[in-house]
């Protein structure tokens, strides 16, 4: 080996490490920023359209910005890019990863996996934990003990996911609108309707570039932030060397002490347009998945954060000498030769920040589709190479109609400013709580620094909802009516779904006494492979059990599959499947156990065929080598090449063709069973599937037969169908229906 070869490999590999990071830092700007970025065209229009139209002098002007500046220094900078995003779960962000992480970690949530079935999972092995404190065994005792307090803690976080569905809605709205409406700086005469009218067009036009999904111009949106960034941050200079040098005073503190002190309480209620500075900072951790921490932290500190800074400093500065043009300042603080292109480039920048909002809103419904928390839609990936990348066509059209709806009903960007801020600092204060749960129980830190983490975020929030709430007949209802109703559907959803798997459980028969009886029944085997879905990991599901007293016949080669969507993001391939043996080599049944994770991809079924019976056939040679106790499950990792080669010999897709080379290349192995197992899938393979009716029972409350029956049936007869969103053949399916009465 060349010894300097040797010496320039740790360069190198840190070199690689660099650019990897300053590629994603910059792919960031794209998908990320955007929101955040275009904030400056609506914060001091929206901050000064209240009573502080009454002090419109130039300390208020001042203090307004100080209160920015030090607003996008605590939240983003500080909470976010130094403690929140150190919370991630296995590199993914969001509401739901840290409530994921607290049901892994602990037993204060409500959608825990249990351990004994997931214990050799590597994303479940748990780090060195650290010695338990004081405080973190108060707090996980009282969740232990008080169902109602994880009830409670499961309805926050879906109270923060339904906010952030209610960002999908007013973003679009807020960020267009407020673009588009510059038209009026040079066009006077222009009539509100055009406006309104122009904004549909570029709202219906952005919905409806969805389906293509974010690949195929995601190449676009980091050159137009950072052309946006670089506009306004350069006209800041401008404005700041030409209007008011002297407005970099207002960084300190004391600004702040000063706008309150001659405000008074119009200064606190004008808080509701101030905190629209950081519209868009959640984004940082919700979109964590398709970055890393480093290349976030590395472009909000060394780019987005002192553009930002920069901008509002030169609008304040014009603003100071302009008191007269509050109300449109953005745009009048253009100088006259830029206006037309940075009105084109600020239209462009609404759309990136758009588009980054409406996806981490599908991804946030996928995460809660996938945990049990959202009726099933239908999921496409956009992208072959992104998973994260995907478009949900039902939430894509109704997010239209509401955005079109909020658009065409406010017309007015100070109502919508009053909702969207309201829906950004719940949301915020959603996280900020679950912080103080992960720091308690998860990293165990001191009880001085949980108090420091919440006094000093908490209490700046809490500040500027108590700001927001004033707005709420302004405007403010709108999030929380629409966030009401999203967290009515996401727990009859997952109230119908837990009574419905509790049914399933308290009904399952055994296997035992199933055969037993089997003689009396004069069971019969037919030819093929029969897969069995059901929720359940031990035991007969009640729906089998009633196909089989009824119809006393199933296949030769039966296999109990059960789907589980981990707390996990993603659950590596080789560890995917849990295979084992139900009853003494004769039967022939199989139990499998596929773990997903909340994140992990679409799931073709023909696919997901050929890779469950080369797991099962490679348990069936793993149990001659390991004399596999009966009834014990086991992890199947890589299969050996002889069954790769049985079902992935060639590109061809034809059923026939693959079960053939199926039959073949197993054909010479001396396991009699996995020579039965090819010729039962050349004779077919059949899925079985419950088409259950939930309904409550007689005896139940009158608020239990309204969830189950009106809001949880209404939900389940429009909603995708479970064989229809599992992709499987309509040829194939066998459908068992069954009342449960729950």
């Amino acid at each position: 080996m060349d010894p300097e070869s040797g010496s320039r490999s740790p360069g190198s590999r840190s070199w690689k490490a660099y650019r990897t990071t300053l590629l994603l830092a910059y792919q960031s700007f794209g998908v990320v920023y955007g929101d955040l970025s275009i904030s400056p065209i609506y914060v001091y229009k929206s901050t000064f359209s209240g009573k502080l139209r009454l002090h419109e002098e130039e300390a208020e002007v001042l203090g307004v910005l100080s209160l920015v500046f030090w607003t996008l220094t605590l939240i983003p900078l500080c909470k976010y890019i130094i403690f929140v995003l150190g919370a991630d779960d296995n590199g993914e962000g969001g509401t739901f990863a840290l409530y994921s992480l607290m049901c892994r970690k602990t037993k204060m949530g409500l959608l825990a996996t249990p351990q004994a079935a997931n214990e050799h999972l590597s994303a479940y092995k748990l780090e060195t934990s650290s010695k338990e404190t004081r405080t973190s065994l108060l707090v996980k005792n009282f969740f232990e003990k008080h169902r109602t307090s994880r009830i409670a803690l499961l309805l926050f976080v879906l109270l923060g996911t339904s906010m952030v569905i209610g960002d999908g809605v007013l973003t679009p709205a807020m960020s267009v609108l407020s673009a588009v409406s510059g038209l009026k700086i040079k066009i006077p005469r222009l009539h509100e309707n055009c406006i309104v009218f122009v904004s549909c067009i570029v709202l219906v036009g952005l919905f409806a570039l969805q389906h293509y999904g974010t690949h195929r111009v995601s190449f676009l949106f980091a050159p137009i932030l950072i052309a946006w960034l670089g506009c306004i941050s350069g006209i800041g200079i401008y404005n700041i060397f030409k209007w008011n040098p002297g407005v970099v005073r207002a960084l300190s503190p004391y600004y702040v002490y000063n706008f309150f002190k001659k405000a008074g309480k119009d200064g606190w209620s004008s808080l509701g347009g101030v905190v629209l500075c950081i519209t868009g900072a959640e984004a940082m951790f919700a979109d964590l998945g398709h970055f890393s921490k480093l290349s976030i932290r590395v472009a909000f500190t060394a780019v987005v954060y002192p553009c930002l800074v920069v901008a509002y400093m030169g609008e304040a500065a014009y603003l100071s000498k302009h008191r007269e043009d509050l109300h449109s300042s953005f745009y009048k603080a253009l100088p006259e030769s830029v206006f037309w292109p940075v009105l084109v480039i600020a239209t462009l920048a609404t759309v990136v920040g758009s588009q980054a909002i409406i996806s981490a809103t599908f991804s946030i419904i996928s995460q809660c589709r996938a945990l049990g928390c959202f009726p099933r839609v239908k999921i496409i990936h956009t992208s072959s190479h992104v998973h994260g990348q995907i478009y949900i066509p039902e939430v894509n059209w109704l997010l239209m109609l509401l955005c079109l709806a909020v658009t065409i009903g406010f017309r007015d960007i100070d109502m919508i400013g009053n909702a969207y801020g309201l829906a950004v600092i719940i949301v915020m204060f959603v996280t900020t709580c679950l912080m103080f749960l992960i720091i308690t129980t998860v990293w165990k830190r001191s009880i001085f620094l949980v108090l420091l983490f919440v006094i000093t975020f908490g209490s700046l929030e809490l500040l500027y909802f108590s700001a927001c709430l004033v707005k709420v007949p302004h405007g403010g209802w709108f999030p929380l009516i629409f966030s009401l109703i999203i967290l009515l559907v996401m727990s009859a959803w997952h109230y119908g779904t837990a009574k419905k798997q509790a049914f399933e459980l308290q009904n399952k028969v055994c296997l035992d006494y199933l055969l037993s009886i089997s003689p009396s029944l004069g069971l019969v085997r037919v030819p093929g492979v029969g897969l069995v879905y059901s929720n359940i990991m031990t035991g007969v599901p009640p729906m089998f059990a009633h196909f089989v007293t009824n119809f006393p016949a199933f296949h030769r080669i039966l296999i109990f599959v059960c789907l589980r969507t981990l707390t996990v993001p993603k659950v590596p391939v080789d560890e995917r499947f849990l295979i084992g043996r139900i009853g003494p080599p004769e039967y022939r049944l199989f139990r499998c156990i596929v773990r997903y994770g909340y994140k992990d991809g679409g799931r073709d079924s023909y696919e997901f065929e050929n890779q469950l019976l080369m797991k099962v056939a490679e348990y069936l040679q793993q149990e001659v080598g390991d004399s596999l106790v009966n009834g014990e499950m086991s992890v199947v990792g890589q299969p050996s090449n002889l069954v790769v080669d049985a079902v992935m010999g060639s590109e061809r897709t034809e059923r026939s063709k693959k079960r053939v080379r199926f039959k073949e290349a197993v054909g010479a192995d001396v396991r009699q069973e996995v020579r039965e197992l090819a010729d039962e899938r050349e004779a077919g393979v059949s899925y079985m599937m419950g088409h259950t009716c939930v309904v409550a029972h007689e005896s139940s409350s009158f608020i239990k037969k309204f969830v189950i029956d009106v809001v949880y049936g209404f939900l389940r007869r429009n909603s995708r169908r479970p064989a229809v969103a599992l992709g499987i053949p309509h040829a194939s399916l066998i459908e068992v229906g069954m009342v449960y009465h729950v």
